[in-house]
């Protein structure tokens, strides 16, 4: 299609043009725009349906989007502002320099302007931030036929019909009922009758997480949000959640590998960006890495007597730090789907000690066959590494499973104690442990 759009393009041929992007998904032409160049790009904007326009423009990335608003005249911008959801609006203008968002408020209307400076004044990362207003309301005295004329005559504008709410005379949440139970309903019957009173629900300053927690739980593709007054002031839907949890696990994994979240595309970002996002922990762990240098030096008397246990230290350390990496990983992924919490504390450091144990003595065991059989090792000397071996999975694996639960307790981010920080703590603690026993076993 897209070799269609630009022959026609070419040949000015623009009429064809809309006839055959009107055919054409809202996605697949947003995905399109993003593959011409600027000029052809504002063209084919254009050329768009008036009725097409805001959809496809929420849907192209946010440097398009600036450009867009930054080319075409106030009156256009006017009519894409009017047109889109309110939470696509307010989404779009909170990544906007402030001159782009200026512009663009100047040219809504009233109301709109008005609605988009109310999303404002909410936290960032609240419920209230990423919740619609475009939502159906009922009242629970009106009849099924009353209610299907009412979402007849308002739900065209409307994020979704499909779950309707019914509030009071003061917009207090009352009860939900679905489109489907409504249509199946007779005409006569009251909402009032027919509504479920059980309502899930948030709060307006309720974290993003735990919408998307509430979500999950209750297996929802909408949410109600309400005030302090418990009155209806908005929904949250799936495809927000969707892109929550995307950014939210974006988040985890940055932190996880010991960097600052980005806030735009890797290949959109400078190179002086990315350092700074890494450079603080990775100073912080260079530093602290000066630990494991410092044990060395202190048994230094040691490894001179026993050359050959320089050549263990490698894989003691790495060893302690995959075992604390795969417990920290379980357990703050755990912890992010809601299967742990911090009430679980001792539960899971039970499991990760007999884990340890287990997952210890087998590696122990192939490792003391390996120096003995296969390096002819003396077998002190191997029966030391191994047991060595063993305390420093047992201790990294309590280490990586109990860390994330008490930063949690903290109310610090669980994903801080992952892959890095874990395995430098976990490198000082298991040459510690290696030095004390070798010097125990050798009388050294």
């Amino acid at each position: 299609m897209k070799e269609v759009i630009l022959e026609l393009m070419d040949e000015n041929r623009y009429k064809d043009i809309k006839e055959k992007i009107s055919e054409m998904n809202i996605v697949d032409i947003a995905e399109l725009l993003m593959e011409l160049d600027k000029t052809k790009l504002l063209i084919l904007f254009r050329i768009l349906p008036k009725e097409m326009a805001a959809d496809v423009f929420s849907y192209v990335s946010l440097e398009l989007q600036q450009y867009i608003i930054e080319s075409i005249t106030d009156k256009e911008i006017g009519n894409i502002v009017n047109d889109l959801f309110l939470d696509d609006a307010v989404d779009f203008l909170e990544e906007m320099p402030s001159n782009v968002v200026k512009k663009v408020l100047r040219n809504a209307d009233e109301e709109t302007r008005k609605l988009i400076n109310q999303f404002f004044k909410y936290p960032e990362y609240s419920a209230g931030s990423v919740m619609t207003i475009e939502f159906v309301d009922l009242k629970k005295q009106m009849t099924i036929k009353e209610a299907l004329e009412h979402i007849r005559a308002t739900g065209v504008d409307k994020e979704t019909i499909n779950t309707c709410y019914v509030t009071d005379s003061r917009r207090k949440l009352e009860g939900v009922i679905s489109i489907r139970k409504i249509i199946l309903a007779d005409e006569n019957a009251v909402v009032g009758d027919i509504m479920n009173e059980d309502v899930i629900c948030a709060h307006t300053l309720d974290d993003q997480e735990t919408v998307a927690d509430l979500f999950k739980k209750y297996d929802l593709t909408v949410l109600p949000v309400v005030d302090n007054e418990h009155r209806l002031v908005g929904i949250v839907t799936i495809d927000d959640i969707v892109d929550i949890i995307e950014q939210e696990n974006t988040e985890d994994l940055h932190k996880m590998a010991a960097m600052q979240p980005l806030e735009e595309e890797y290949l959109k970002t400078s190179p002086i960006v990315l350092a700074k996002h890494r450079i603080v922990w990775l100073l912080v762990l260079m530093i602290s890495a000066t630990f494991a240098g410092n044990i060395i030096k202190k048994y230094n008397e040691l490894l001179q007597s026993v050359v050959v246990l320089t050549a263990f230290i490698p894989m003691i350390m790495d060893t302690g730090g995959n075992a604390g990496s795969q417990a920290s990983t379980l357990i703050i992924r755990g912890m992010a789907l809601g299967e742990i919490k911090t009430s679980d504390a001792l539960k899971v450091f039970i499991k990760e000690i007999q884990v340890s144990l287990i997952a210890g003595f087998i590696l122990a065991l192939v490792n003391f066959a390996r120096l003995v059989f296969l390096e002819h090792i003396d077998i002190m000397i191997a029966a030391m590494v191994c047991f060595s071996l063993l305390l420093t999975v047992i201790i990294a694996k309590m280490i990586g499973s109990t860390l994330p639960i008490a930063a949690k307790k903290m109310r610090l981010d669980p994903a801080i104690m992952a892959g890095p920080l874990i395995t430098t703590i976990v490198d000082a603690l298991a040459l510690s442990i290696y030095f004390m026993i070798a010097s125990k076993f050798l009388n050294i």
